[in-house]
């Protein structure tokens, strides 16, 4: 776990664009087993790729029209048992921080790893999110 004065700026960076943050397993509840509209889940963390790549990109795809109802975020190795509770509602997907995953309608319809997110500029991952967002919301 990492003290909350480290993390502090990084789950700033979401919520000041207006991203919900899910700090238990009952707040995450609450937004996925909604089975109407459509949720994108953020797992935050504090790596490299997450302060260049994850939290920039979000915030550009932010900027489109068409986005989820619900925009949220969980803290990997911060909010531990949100962060589980999520990752349960992401399978058949493994753990990875950070992540972004999109709900339509209760179901998991768009994932993007860590793999996806490292090493790739922000408006790239941006664009995949914002075709996400065209899709389905």
């Amino acid at each position: 776990m990492y003290p909350e004065e480290l993390v502090a700026p990084m789950r700033t960076d979401l919520t000041q664009a207006g991203v919900q943050e899910l700090k238990t397993a009952a707040d995450v509840s609450a937004v996925l087993d909604n089975k109407e509209g459509s949720a994108l889940v953020v797992v935050n963390s504090v790596c490299g790729c997450a302060a260049a790549n994850a939290r920039p990109a979000v915030k550009m795809a932010l900027q489109n029209a068409k986005k989820p109802n619900n925009i949220t975020t969980v803290f990997a190795g911060v909010d531990k048992e949100a962060t589980e509770k999520a990752r349960e509602y992401m399978l058949p997907y493994p753990p990875s921080s950070p992540s972004m995953a999109l709900f339509k309608d209760g179901e998991l319809v768009h994932f993007i790893e860590r793999h996806q997110i490292e090493g790739r500029p922000a408006d790239l991952i941006a664009q995949n999110l914002v075709q996400a967002f065209e899709e389905f919301c």
